[in-house]
């Protein structure tokens, strides 16, 4: 902004005065273009495609995982026996396990909580294998036991 006084500065009529009154140019062979055309051209532009996307993506919150202590490891171990005992028995118990999701593009992840009646628990691959299948490919969810913060049995 200009801090000249108001009084020094030149009257612009009188400075254009030799072009102000001219007829305004319009071409003879190009169409006038349309007020909506030409605020197109004023348009934010991104120079850098995918920059939103990275801001966003850097953005977005992600939870740490949580690291069980000694006694809630021993609880946790404690249930899955139960599991183990009651599928042996044939009952496949509805539970309600809440189990951290690792993030595929950065650290960190979120928990989710499912209630789910128990398929099998996989000792090899240290999974619990849910009734509940996934959408896309037809198989049983399975959570790695070692995501598992939680588990609440259901009445």
């Amino acid at each position: 902004m200009s801090k000249k006084n108001k009084n020094t500065e030149a009257d612009p009529c009188v400075v254009y005065a030799d072009i102000i009154h001219l007829p305004h140019h319009q071409s003879k062979t190009r169409p006038h273009m349309s007020l909506y055309d030409r605020a197109a051209q004023f348009a934010p532009f991104s120079a850098l495609s995918g920059y939103d996307d990275m801001v966003e993506e850097e953005a977005r919150l992600t939870d740490e995982k949580i690291e069980l202590n000694e006694t809630d490891l021993e609880n946790l171990n404690r249930q899955i026996g139960k599991i183990l005992a009651d599928l042996k028995d044939g009952m496949h118990p509805v539970l309600t396990i809440t189990y951290f999701i690792p993030d595929l593009f950065k650290a960190g992840g979120r928990y989710e909580t499912i209630t789910e009646k128990i398929r099998m628990v996989d000792e090899v691959n240290h999974q619990i294998i849910l009734e509940k299948t996934k959408e896309k490919s037809g198989m049983n969810v399975a959570i790695a036991i070692d995501d598992v913060l939680e588990i609440l049995e259901t009445e």
